[in-house]
């Protein structure tokens, strides 16, 4: 699917473009989404480059991610989705010349939604291409923070049920997925600060003074949001730390409790030995009251082991 954003006049209009139509002249941003066969060979018309595939989107390293090339610009920048419970990252490349910006995403990103509801009801302020990128970036790095105060939120009620003792297999599951979580934000924010200061070099001479700001701006945003990154990280190491503290401290006053009913039955248990055995000649077992004893006897010295145990307070 291919859609466009068209500036007349500072007036922005959206609209959906076919393989067939022509490129419109006031066409500032091209949004590609999950292109088919024919919408790629359409797309080629406007490239020297290939059009970039899944895979390709999908490398880390530097020199592929932010570059200058026969196209333009090329910018390769990882956005957080939410799915439910779940947070994936999900690459989008931009391909910036002149005042066209082509952006190539394989999956929705719910940022793009989120621009596309600004830019159609006017509450964006774009004036050419490069302002919807640094929007976008500005957005990410919004929804970022918001993430991070979900974290907190999540952190606090896993705090009250690893104190109220409530289901730790599910504490533990919702831990490991704050951990992963927590990482996605801090890899989207370092690959944010890379793209803008990308950005800040590569257009330095064409920049205006609003663009400058906006870029230092969320850059401040981002350097200011990266110590919460650390807390949450710290945070959700105590909490795993805490409850397999909890889970072993439980574990070792069943094992306890074993232990001293060994100990408790261990004087019984000899003297049932000592009277079960097969010799002849064992005057006790001719008393009249010699099994009511033995078995007083063993209550006796269970009693008087737990008592002990009791007042040394291993109980």
């Amino acid at each position: 699917m291919i859609s466009a954003c068209l500036l007349n006049d500072d007036n922005l209009k959206l609209v959906s473009l076919k393989p067939n139509d022509a490129l419109p002249a006031d066409v500032i941003w091209l949004d590609v989404l999950q292109p088919d066969d024919e919408e790629r060979t359409w797309l080629e018309r406007l490239f020297v480059e290939d059009v970039p595939e899944e895979d390709e989107m999908d490398d880390i390293e530097s020199s592929s991610r932010f570059r200058v090339g026969p196209d333009g610009v090329h910018i390769l920048s990882l956005f957080p989705q939410r799915l439910a419970n779940d947070t994936r990252g999900v690459n989008m490349s931009f391909t910036m010349r002149k005042n066209l910006l082509i952006s190539f995403r394989e999956d929705d990103v719910s940022i793009v939604r989120l621009l596309r509801n600004y830019i159609r009801h006017d509450k964006a302020d774009i004036r050419s291409a490069l302002d919807i990128l640094l929007l976008l970036q500005d957005l990410k790095v919004d929804q970022l923070s918001d993430l991070i105060e979900d974290a907190y939120t999540t952190l606090d009620e896993t705090a009250d049920q690893i104190i109220s003792d409530d289901d730790l297999d599910e504490t533990l599951k919702e831990l490991v997925r704050q951990e992963e979580l927590n990482g996605q934000i801090l890899q989207a924010l370092y690959d944010t600060r890379r793209a803008l200061r990308f950005v800040k070099k590569t257009f330095e001479t064409t920049l205006d003074d609003r663009q400058n700001r906006s870029i230092d701006e969320v850059l401040n945003d981002i350097e200011s949001i990266l110590p919460h990154t650390q807390f949450i990280a710290n945070k959700i190491n105590f909490q795993l730390e805490a409850s397999m503290g909890y889970t072993n401290h439980k574990q070792n006053k069943i094992i306890k409790i074993f232990s001293v009913a060994a100990v408790v039955f261990m004087p019984p248990t000899w003297i049932a030995s000592v009277y079960g055995m097969n010799f002849s000649h064992m005057p006790e077992l001719d008393w009249v009251y010699g099994y009511p004893l033995s078995i007083l006897l063993m209550i006796l010295s269970a009693s008087v082991t737990y008592f002990f145990f009791k007042k040394k307070g291993w109980l």
